[in-house]
């Protein structure tokens, strides 16, 4: 394919394609200073398994999970079998063709689709699934909702519970997702920022402040403990910010969450950094980083290990993790299917970056479904807790332009 010209272009024409031809096609860009926006394609039907990818070898590609696999919502890896980036402007097939003669008349149907519509490529449509309708939680649903979650901490029940909720909004006539998602990865550029479509699946988009496992070119292994939430607001100093003990204790308690972990793997050499106040597009949290030097330790599928242990995290789900998630899924309301689940390329060129997928949104025909969640703890309040959602909902509604 001629991939020369405006790289928005290609993007479009790329995944109004993938969209046509009904392929898993996934789009991000990493944060930090780096502005590369990645795509991949499979030329397949996304795997599923019940297994968490191998972060440190195998196969490339994009891993989409749920906050709970089940049959409804199962574990998604989209194959990279095409690859694109918007820096190099380079198209590749990660396939030889004369090992797959089933590729060739698809790639031929493919790149003459993408011809035909290069120049005037949209992307109002995309993957729907018809697995959920249009729904929200009524704000006194939400506020009961945390009192009843106080009230088990104070029996004893538990220690903290991620409690959360979805709002749904009209989308604007002629809403073109690629647009959306330029806008959104140039608003927030610390966040990992995300556009997945999946047949059946559907199609979700976010901005991720939460790293939940990273494991480098050179094998060094991170991860976070990130919580606590204050608004960012132009008077605002985050050198200087004050946290009040409730989110002084809800980030310790993600931090305690992730030593247990390599405790139970009997893993000491660790660097920790933190906690300190961090930025998240309107918002600022409180982080503790974790690294690990990989080459260092008798730990070779260290990042794997992890992302088995830590998912799902005290950060989305509560502690201790099996009575606050029983809560979540008896009181809740709805079902969070890839809502505080995770994301993320998967070995391409050499790294995997995996996220909590939080702050997003995902897209029905007409609207848009935008989740958020809360940590609950004894010092909760319903109405501070319905705010805090309501802002972290905002990191997306701000880019949507919905009604």
């Amino acid at each position: 394919m001629n991939l020369e010209g405006d790289f928005r272009i290609i993007l479009k024409a790329l995944f109004a394609t993938a969209i046509r031809f009904q392929l898993p096609v996934a789009v991000w860009r990493l944060p930090g200073n780096n502005p590369e926006i990645k795509l991949c394609v499979s030329l397949r039907p996304a795997q599923t398994s019940c297994e968490v990818p191998q972060l440190e070898s195998g196969i490339s590609g994009f891993a989409f999970y749920p906050f709970q696999v089940s049959e409804k919502y199962p574990a998604q890896f989209i194959k990279a079998d095409i690859t694109y980036s918007s820096l190099s402007a380079k198209l590749k097939f990660n396939f030889k063709l004369n090992e797959n003669p089933d590729y060739v008349a698809l790639i031929q149907r493919l790149q003459d689709y993408f011809d035909k519509i290069k120049q005037s490529a949209s992307a109002n449509n995309w993957h729907v699934s018809r697995k959920v309708k249009p729904h929200q939680t009524p704000e006194i649903d939400f506020k009961n909702l945390v009192q009843e979650g106080i009230q088990a901490i104070e029996a004893g029940q538990l220690e903290k519970v991620v409690l959360s909720r979805v709002r749904a909004t009209e989308l604007l006539p002629g809403f073109d997702v690629m647009d959306t998602f330029i806008r959104l990865q140039e608003t927030y550029p610390t966040a990992f920022t995300s556009l997945v479509s999946i047949p059946d699946t559907g199609t979700w988009m976010g901005a991720s402040p939460e790293i939940l496992v990273q494991v480098s070119k050179n094998k060094i292994f991170k991860t976070v403990a990130l919580a606590g939430t204050q608004a960012l607001t132009p008077d605002s100093n985050p050198a200087k910010a004050m946290w009040q003990q409730k989110e002084i204790e809800e980030q310790s308690m993600v931090e305690r969450y992730v030593l247990n972990c390599f405790k139970s793997i009997r893993l000491r050499e660790y660097h920790e950094i933190g906690p300190r106040t961090v930025l998240a597009g309107n918002l600022m949290h409180l982080r503790t980083d974790f690294t690990v030097d990989m080459n260092q330790v008798p730990f070779p599928t260290l990042g794997t290990q992890m992302l088995q242990l830590l998912h799902p995290t005290s950060a989305v789900c509560g502690m201790p993790k099996e009575p606050a998630t029983n809560f979540i899924r008896q009181k809740e309301g709805y079902d969070r299917a890839y809502f505080s689940g995770f994301l993320g390329p998967v070995n391409i060129n050499g790294e995997s970056n995996i996220f909590v997928n939080l702050r997003c949104t995902q897209l029905l025909e007409q609207v848009a479904l935008t989740y958020a969640g809360a940590g609950i703890t004894a010092e909760s309040e319903p109405d501070k807790e319905w705010l805090e959602t309501r802002l972290k909902m905002d990191t997306m509604r701000q880019v949507f332009r919905t009604e």
